[in-house]
């Protein structure tokens, strides 16, 4: 850490600070707490050479200067173009001096563009000379009337052709019409945690879909906020945390609910006895408490699948599923060669002898695995084709009863270092670093999440596909999307290999084609896009997703500056408002220093445990003086709070619903006294991170069946719909 708070002139000038910020590598950056660091060389030389750059020394920093220099003036046009709908866009071209060029543009839909496309001389700016050719610069007019979607333009110039991808957005994001003057709220919920009597020991697509249209029925929500539901491994053991999935593309198979596959119907008596033998056995975890078990439950329900995919599909069944197939494409078969090579091979390790490592989706040892199990891998496309089928129905189910939103998804930051995106498509990653978050003071330490982040320059040289696919694929299921971290849209922490959290730097992405992109697929749908922008977000990041029609996140107790909350009243109205967060314990653990507890338990604290408790008193006693202050706390109850904790529950919702935002989420573990956090930041399996069912404050576990008859749940409800 530095005392001044800006790079000097000289270290501005050096060929290696030059070099990372041409290429998008911050150099410094100022922490949460106004502090100022610049970068050590050791760091930016390890993130350029993440992103094939060879910054090793003197020389190789000159050589690689001149290559991106080179590179950039040679080519006709940037490899992806963004244009807004509705106003006129100038691309800059560089052309050869003695030939004009010409440009056409395919649409989407395959067919020509018909307006004019003009080319204006730059005549100010001097030609410059690079492999002998004397390179100009000449301005594209893309016009207004370019419809929104994914085009191709095509630019000729004597003997040389690019084309480029041409991504036409919204301006903004449209708020519905219930939003304009108004609000909508809706639940927070982890999916896995809520069980009923028909799930397999972890809540599933079924129970989703009953907790949509019940929460519609009996609370009047209009959304659930629910955690990711991203592809995960296809055998045991399963990774807890639905922030690390194997692939963003597609969705979590394992939340399937056999006996709702149609052709669970037209199975025989002995093969539906089979299955229903096998749901005894992880039937009695549905009403555990203490911890969630994939594995077991993954261990009976994957059989019961195969036993339902064996059966066969009908004559239109079959033409739904191949649809599907050419639909997605090779996305598919990534994932589903990637589930057969796990099955066979087992898990994939980073190890140089581990088939992850050793082979690639072009080796012949995997075109013969894929020869051999044609079955098996068929059955894999099949379980991503079902699992799709029962997220979209639950989602339309939402939509029948009345849900204005119904599934708002999130979305996970990135994917799993040996999952199948990395494995099938490695050069859409970056090599030798992961992503992470700097110290802060939730984690004082930084954070490492262990994911490979996507090249900001591989999705530029493709057009954002991987990109646009899954955003797409979210929306087919879905009224709303969160994005996880969406600060990650504009800079990610990258951390180089062997180095500590703390030790890292910020990289750039090109952030208007990303949420221009969200504006495209969420327009298609009539959906909304919020972005967690909590934490270190500069000024610039929060204008620009106002200016998207994208929502950020107001949290209670986040909401305050230098130990004072700021009464809701006050709150940003374009915000998707919360009590808590799902790395936070529930407000009842909270009152009752959890937060605390945790983190001097596991040893996450760099300063002493009774400062840090001292510090969260303070913080105690100032949001229980703001909720007074304001009318939503009786002053009473301050004098016997640890027995009338739910009426601090119910002021913090009376807060939350006192604040402008347009969304609003109560958090179902709030509704029913669960005080356990389900999620620690910072840790593995220190402590059981995602593996916490919904129970109540005594311990019990809370059913589905009985989760709208709660006490507490229907007192919130009726705060919120006052």
């Amino acid at each position: 850490m530095t005392e001044h708070n800006e790079e000097s002139p000289e270290r501005l000038a050096r060929p290696l600070i030059r070099l990372a910020q041409m290429v998008g590598v911050a150099t410094s950056y100022t922490g949460l707490s106004h502090d100022f660091h610049e970068i050590s060389d050791e760091v930016l030389v390890a993130i350029l050479a993440s992103l094939g750059i060879d910054a090793s020394g003197d020389e190789a920093v000159a050589a690689s200067l001149a290559t991106v220099e080179r590179g950039q003036l040679l080519r006709l046009i940037d490899p992806t173009v963004l244009h807004v709908q509705g106003r006129e866009t100038h691309v800059t071209l560089h052309i050869g001096i003695t030939d004009a060029p010409t440009v056409t543009l395919t649409l989407e839909d395959g067919t020509e563009y018909g307006g004019q496309l003009v080319v204006n001389p730059l005549p100010e700016v001097k030609p410059r000379e690079v492999d002998g050719i004397f390179i100009a610069e000449a301005q594209l007019v893309l016009p207004d009337d370019i419809p929104v979607g994914y085009h191709t333009l095509h630019v000729v110039n004597g003997d040389r052709t690019q084309d480029a991808t041409l991504i036409s957005a919204p301006e903004r994001i449209q708020m519905l019409d219930s939003m304009q003057d108004g609000a909508l709220w809706g639940w927070m919920a982890q999916l896995y945690s809520i069980r009923s009597a028909d799930s397999w020991g972890v809540g599933d697509f079924s129970d989703l879909r009953e907790l949509l249209v019940n929460g519609k029925r009996y609370t009047d929500a209009d959304f659930v906020l629910v955690n990711p539901l991203h592809a995960a491994e296809p055998v045991d053991p399963l990774t807890p945390s639905p922030y690390l999935p194997v692939s963003r593309r597609f969705v979590n198979f394992t939340y399937i609910r056999p006996e709702d596959v149609p052709e669970y119907n037209t199975l025989g008596a002995e093969d539906q006895a089979k299955i229903k033998a096998m749901r005894a056995k992880v039937e009695a975890f549905n009403a555990d408490p203490q911890l969630i078990d994939r594995d077991a439950m993954w261990l009976e329900k994957k059989p019961a699948l195969r036993i339902i995919f064996d059966a066969g599909l009908s004559e239109e069944r079959q033409k739904e599923f191949d649809a599907y197939k050419e639909a997605c494409g090779e996305d598919l078969e990534a994932y589903a060669t990637w589930c057969l090579c796990y099955q066979q091979w087992g898990k994939p390790e980073p190890d140089p002898e581990n088939w992850e490592v050793k082979l690639t989706k072009d080796s012949p040892e995997v075109t013969r695995l894929r020869g051999e199990y044609q079955l098996d891998l068929e059955f894999y496309r099949w379980l991503e084709w079902t699992a799709m089928q029962q997220l979209h129905a639950a989602q339309q189910a939402a939509k029948t009863a009345g849900m204005k939103l119904g599934i708002m998804s999130d979305m996970a930051v990135g994917v799993h270092p040996q999952g199948s995106e990395v494995w099938w498509n490695p050069e859409r990653f970056a090599k030798g670093a992961t992503v992470g978050a700097p110290p802060d003071m939730f984690n004082q330490q930084g954070q490492n999440w262990s994911q490979p982040p996507l090249s900001p320059l591989a999705l530029k040289e493709t057009g954002y596909l991987s990109y646009r696919e899954m955003v797409r694929g979210m929306f087919d299921c879905a009224g709303a999307v969160r994005i996880d971290h969406i600060l990650g849209l504009f800079r990610l922490w990258w951390i180089p290999d062997g180095h500590p959290a703390s030790d890292g730097t910020y990289v750039y992405y090109d952030h208007n084609v990303m949420l221009g992109i969200l504006a495209i697929e969420a327009s298609r749908v009539n959906g909304i896009v919020v972005g967690e922008d909590l934490g270190v977000v500069p000024s610039y990041v929060q204008e620009s997703l106002g200016s998207h029609g994208i929502l950020g996140c107001a949290v209670e107790w986040f909401e305050q500056m230098d130990g004072v909350f700021t009464p809701p009243k006050h709150w940003r109205p374009y915000a998707l408002a919360s009590v808590n967060t799902h790395d936070l314990p529930p407000a009842a653990g909270y009152l009752e220093y959890e937060h605390v507890k945790i983190r001097e338990r596991l040893g996450l604290l760099t300063e002493g445990a009774d400062e840090f408790m001292q510090s969260a008193r303070v913080e105690h006693q100032a949001m229980l003086q703001m909720l007074v202050d304001e009318g939503y706390l009786d002053p009473e109850v301050l004098a016997d709070e640890a027995n009338r904790e739910d009426e601090v529950v119910e002021a913090l919702y009376r807060g939350l619903k006192g604040s402008p935002c347009k969304l609003l989420a109560a958090s179902l573990v709030d509704a029913v006294g669960e005080k356990r956090a389900q999620n620690q930041p910072g840790t593995n399996n220190e402590y059981p991170n995602w593996r916490i069912p919904l129970a109540d404050g005594n311990g019990n576990a809370v059913m589905l069946e009985d989760l709208f008859q709660e006490d507490l749940l229907q007192r919130i409800t009726k705060i919120m719909n006052a």
